[in-house]
């Protein structure tokens, strides 16, 4: 079937609706044929936006992370506080589509994280921490935020939420113990565990220093660049 001379659909349309299957039916489900019919188009249709199916995917990837929301700096009351405060919006933005969080890992938008980054390294340039130490933090910050949104991304509608699926007291007794001491919820759990991570990282810097004041003079609470 040819395809027809003027886009039927909008850009935005496909990619409201590729999620919108995703998110209700699983990725499994995703098919071009099956996004016809949600947009009540034919398959041909969609080529006037994308090249495949892969690019497709690749774009809803950069739309699950452009839900990411940077914290308002005048609102954290730490350095700390502000880079938990991406870590976190950064694994709820994941979490709020858990089934195409497998995408994340093919389909990665670096490109969009480059500017906080940048950020991350200025601030730390600021707060005293020496040149070279700055990547590792950056770095290890993000391998931490990524990892840790992806595996709770993964557990079962069951388990979401839950620190770990189930600890035998009988098997795994000191683990059961543990989970029993803990009084967070998973997403307090993951904020605690990227703090202890900035204060083993930067363990230089007073960890209720301020944000620097760059942060606050440009601080508007922006969504991540398009």
């Amino acid at each position: 079937m040819p395809r027809p001379a003027s886009p039927l659909i909008s850009h935005d349309a496909v990619v409201e609706a590729s999620l919108r299957i995703i998110d209700s039916e699983g990725l499994d489900a995703f098919s071009l044929p099956r996004l016809a019919r949600e947009l009540n188009v034919s398959a041909p249709s969609l080529y006037h936006h994308f090249a495949d199916r892969a690019d497709i995917l690749r774009t809803v990837a950069r739309a699950i992370v452009l839900q990411t929301r940077l914290p308002d700096p005048a609102a954290c009351a730490s350095w700390v506080d502000w880079f938990v405060g991406i870590s976190v919006a950064f694994r709820r933005a994941v979490l709020s589509h858990r089934n195409a969080a497998p995408i994340l890992l093919e389909f990665m938008p670096r490109d969009l994280l480059v500017r906080n980054y940048e950020t991350g390294v200025r601030v730390l340039a600021e707060l005293g921490v020496p040149a070279g130490q700055r990547i590792l933090v950056i770095d290890g910050l993000d391998t931490l935020t990524l990892g840790a949104s992806l595996a709770a991304a993964a557990k079962s509608p069951a388990q979401a939420g839950q620190v770990f699926a189930s600890a035998d007291p009988e098997t795994e007794p000191m683990l059961a113990q543990e989970l029993a001491c803990n009084r967070r919820t998973a997403e307090e759990l993951f904020a605690d565990s990227v703090r202890s991570f900035l204060a083993g990282a930067v363990p230089g810097v007073p960890l209720d220093s301020p944000v620097p004041g760059f942060l606050l003079i440009a601080g508007a609470r922006e969504p991540l660049p398009r």
